[in-house]
Formats: structure tokens, sequence, C-alpha cells
């Protein structure tokens, strides 16, 4: 696992220890089994970003603080210049750039998000979190799917759903699908 992950993945274990919640409660708080959240902690299992704004909220930290280990210095605006964002290794063929690392009490978290070609017929990775979100395609197209409902987004396409529904992408043909995503 990269350092990265493993930095990750102590700051989780710490600030779960620290809010005074045990393993069974903080999987049961994810919607994870206890078994794979202890993955999360370990750094043996890749953890989803669904899962860090759902410990952070639980924890009622800011998600940046879980990423990045500091807390965030900006309260009225902030800007990030292109290709600044704070990168986030998460699953392979994933890239994931933090836009708003750096500003405290966010409504919203946005994200650059990279998602590399996969092969045809490849199972779509599903995941949960409370609240909503927003992706809008900047290149590329995307296979998703919410609820059980598979839909193809191309370049200038966007989907709003309930982010509590299971859901999941992967970009579609030999080409990488950019796209902004904003969890609310």
């Amino acid at each position: 696992m990269s350092d990265q992950l493993m930095e990750i993945a102590e700051r989780l274990r710490e600030l779960r220890q620290i809010c005074d919640f045990s393993l069974e409660e903080m999987a049961g708080a994810v919607g994870v089994p206890v078994e794979e959240y202890a993955k999360y902690e370990s750094g043996q299992k890749d953890l989803p970003i669904s899962v860090v704004l759902e410990v952070a909220q639980k924890c009622k930290v800011e998600p940046s603080i879980l990423l990045t280990g500091e807390e965030p210095k900006l309260h009225e605006f902030c800007v990030t210049r292109a290709g600044r964002g704070k990168g986030i290794e998460r699953n392979k063929g994933y890239d994931y750039q933090s836009l708003a690392f750096n500003f405290g009490a966010k409504k919203v978290d946005p994200f650059y998000v990279t998602a590399g070609p996969v092969p045809t017929g490849t199972p779509l990775v599903l995941n949960a979190h409370v609240g909503q979100e927003f992706d809008y395609v900047l290149k590329g197209s995307l296979r998703m799917q919410v609820n059980g409902k598979e839909i193809t987004l191309n370049e200038g396409d966007s989907i709003y759903f309930n982010s509590e529904f299971p859901h999941g992408m992967q970009a579609v043909g030999a080409e990488e699908a950019v796209f902004l995503a904003v969890v609310i």
C-alpha cells in the first residue's frame, strides 16, 4: 500500500479512538462489516472517499483532516489552481483531487476525478454514503449505476442523485473519463 494510504488509515484509526467510538460503532456508521472497516484502518484495503466523508461527519471534523492531517485554514475563500488539488489515492484506476481541501466548514466537497479505462465487462464497484452527489462529465464517457439503474453519461452530461443509494461509475471505452464530483 502507498505511504499516503497508510497515513490516512492511521489518522482514521486515531480519530475513531479520540472520538471514543468502537470499531463496531464506526463500521456500523459507515455501513460496512467490521472486518472490512478494520482493513481500512490498517491500510490493507483502499477506502472509498465516501468512508472518509462519513467518518469525518460522524466525528464532526473536516474531511481534509483525515486526508492531509491538517486543519483547513481558509474561511473566506480558497482558490485551487489547475492541477493543484490535493491528490487522494483511492482505488486503482481513479485519481481524485480535492478542490477545496483547505477551506473550513464546507457544505459540499468538490473533487476533480479521472477514471482510467477498464476492460469491457468489468463489474462496477458500488458504494453508498449519506447525502447527495452531483457529477458532471468533462471528458470521455462514464458508465454509471444508481440504485440498480444503469446510465451512460457523455461529455457535457451530468447527474444529480441521492448518494444513499448504491452507486458506482467507470470509464467507457479505451479513453479515460474526467468528471467533476460534488458530494453534498
